[in-house]
């Protein structure tokens, strides 16, 4: 099917070219991955079990809790 156009150049719709296919990605790249998936390694664009225990919050909410605000105490 050939796109049609406006006179202003705008594409009308239900014309939408099929979307590019995605480039492979060098074999350098892909055995540096197998390397350090072999070794345990995060992997760019991967889920990482660690990184997400570690970023997680610390203190649970109710945890601590505050201290009013005594008059006169410079807070």
């Amino acid at each position: 099917m050939t796109p049609t156009y406006t006179a202003v150049g705008r594409r009308l719709a239900g014309t939408v070219p099929p979307a590019p296919p995605q480039p492979q990605d060098p074999p350098i790249y892909r055995d540096l991955m197998r390397a350090w998936a072999d070794r345990g390694r995060t992997l760019p664009g991967r889920h990482d079990p660690e990184w997400v225990r570690l970023a997680a919050p610390q203190v649970r909410p109710g945890q601590f809790s505050g201290s009013p605000d005594l008059p006169g105490d410079g807070r």
